[in-house]
């Protein structure tokens, strides 16, 4: 375990540095660690793994890094146990072993805690004062313009506020700006979470207790280095955030998933659900929508079969996307939909909206659930059936979980050819059993071998994604349905696949994607019809 313990009693976690790795040091929101402190440049110095040992390295002779009060001389210096670590005004005490973090940091800086304490005791005292000076409640319930106008009015008492306490502040060694700072984010914003939120390295936060704050970035998961002032500030944070949205979440109704005006995706669930303590997950999303060059430049995919989903969604192949939980299958719809025809009518139905289509004829839809009354449910069955009055040439729906899978299939089924949607599912497989147990969902007493001959006549193609043991997302397969004949099981062939080799020395996924050598029979039927299709993409190499 390697951590680097940083002057104000927090932790940041490095383990999962791997050779070659580095994470960015700075006060910018882009670098990996950011610290607030005077003196710390944009992007300040690195920190990388080589061959284990980790490295101090800094960016430009005119941010210097000093080990242990002497300034790192060349262009890197390696870093050992118990070292202290300077970076403008910000130190911190790298250690090897977790057991040593906080003796060690204890004797090196005894008023690590002290200070932390005497922060915290001021923020109390700044919040109560301003509580006493204006209605916080009314930053959230009243018009934007006017809560415009109340939360700079806030800032501006904050810095008032603050500018009475100096006096104490400095007497106890804490910083005004940094109170400032974190008091603006408690009230004004997300406290501790605001920096994460707005890294856009960061793709996941996900929160539980009052120290436990994760994040993902480059698809993996590390621990962050804040955390919460007490158990009741996450509470306060997710009731701030789904408040405005119209939601409610209390013991009588502990669990809300809704999206933020941005876009993010947030999932909160509090006690007595939550048996621990509150936990709270964001899902972000990029400011600028990925494309599928962007995937092939992941590798995500290949692009042989980028250029194959792009003639099945033109040519108007019904897909199921499949895969597990964050492993991709919203992403992938999404781009996989821009390939719909522009001059085509799109309706797209989902639980929290998420898709972005920059199609001129898209109307969105988003399901609604019940308010305090248990009334006003508006389910994604519901519109589904609507969208089907609504004379759409495709349906996209975000994911079938339940009994609308049925109304999907009939849609597909009945003119809305090249239609889209995603299930959890760990094959192509598993989407046809899955498929059915969904239509069984929906209370229609069918028999088994009438729901297969439903899901064979109306699905054309499964493509599977699946995020791997080192973060990475890959479609492992795309396969083809094939025609059924009787009441069998239904048959898939696999179109394209790929095939894992092993791990290389960093530990990722080493692998190829590969035709299996298989022509779909859409293919086929498009070059009767002579259709131009390129053919090459179909060739084992």
């Amino acid at each position: 375990m390697i951590y680097l313990l940083h002057a104000d009693g927090t932790q940041t976690d490095l383990s999962f540095l791997k050779t070659r790795e580095f994470v960015t040091v700075g006060s910018s929101s882009s670098c990996d660690l950011r610290l607030p402190a005077k003196g710390v440049a944009g992007m300040h110095c690195r920190v990388l793994n080589v061959r284990g040992w980790l490295y101090v390295q800094p960016v430009s002779s005119r941010h210097p890094v000093s080990v242990n009060g002497l300034p790192v001389a060349g262009r890197e210096q390696r870093l050992h146990n118990g070292d202290k670590l300077t970076v403008g005004e910000w130190n911190m005490i790298y250690f090897e072993e977790a057991s040593d973090v906080e003796d060690a940091a204890a004797a090196a800086r005894p008023d690590i805690g002290e200070n932390a304490g005497a922060r915290e005791q001021l923020k109390r005292k700044v919040h109560e004062i301003l509580l006493d000076r204006m209605d916080l409640k009314s930053l959230d319930t009243i018009g934007a313009a006017a809560s415009l106008e109340l939360r700079q009015r806030a800032r501006k008492l904050i810095g008032e506020i603050i500018g009475e306490l100096s006096a104490e502040a400095e007497r106890q060694g804490v910083a005004a700006d940094v109170l400032q700072k974190e008091v603006v984010h408690d009230v004004l914003g997300f406290g501790p979470l605001d920096d994460l939120i707005n890294d856009p390295e960061i793709t996941e936060i996900m929160c539980f207790g009052r120290n436990r704050i994760f994040v993902e970035r480059r698809g993996r998961l590390a621990p962050s280095n804040r955390k919460f002032d007490s158990p009741g500030q996450l509470e306060a944070i997710i009731e701030r955030i789904v408040g405005p949205l119209g939601r409610r979440i209390d013991e009588s109704s502990p669990i809300v998933d809704a999206r933020l005006p941005d876009g993010f995706r947030v999932n909160a669930v509090i006690s007595p659900v939550a048996i621990d303590g509150a936990s709270l997950d964001i899902r972000k999303f990029p400011a600028k929508p990925l494309t599928m060059e962007d995937l092939v430049g992941f590798k995500t995919l290949s692009p042989a079969m980028a250029a194959f989903l792009r003639i099945a969604v033109e040519r108007r192949q019904n897909t199921v996307i499949s895969g597990g939980t964050g492993s991709g299958k919203t992403t992938l719809l999404n781009i996989a939909s821009s390939f719909i025809p522009r001059a085509e009518r799109i309706v797209t139905i989902e639980d929290a909206a998420e898709l972005r289509l920059d199609q001129e004829h898209v109307v969105r839809m988003e399901a609604r659930p019940p308010n305090i009354e248990g009334k006003g449910e508006i389910s994604i069955r519901t519109l589904v059936r609507n969208a089907l009055r609504m004379r759409p040439d495709r349906i996209v729906v975000g994911e079938c979980r339940g009994g609308e899978a049925l109304d999907m299939l009939q849609a597909m089924n009945t003119g809305h050819d090249g239609s889209l949607t995603t299930v959890h599912a760990n094959s192509p497989k598993d989407v046809m059993a899955r498929l059915e147990t969904l239509v069984l969902m929906s209370g229609m007493d069918l028999p088994v071998a009438a729901i297969r001959q439903q899901i064979g006549a109306a699905v054309n193609l499964v493509c599977q994604v699946s995020r791997l043991s080192d973060g990475s997302r890959k479609v492992m397969a795309i396969a083809e349905v094939l025609p059924m004949a009787g009441g069998g099981e239904i048959a898939l062939q696999d179109i394209f696949e790929f095939r894992q080799s092993g791990y290389d020395a960093e530990g990722r996924v080493v692998g190829e994607f590969q035709p299996t050598g298989t022509i779909p029979n859409f293919i086929m039927r498009l070059r009767e019809r002579g259709v131009d299709v390129d053919m090459g993409i179909f060739v084992v190499k």
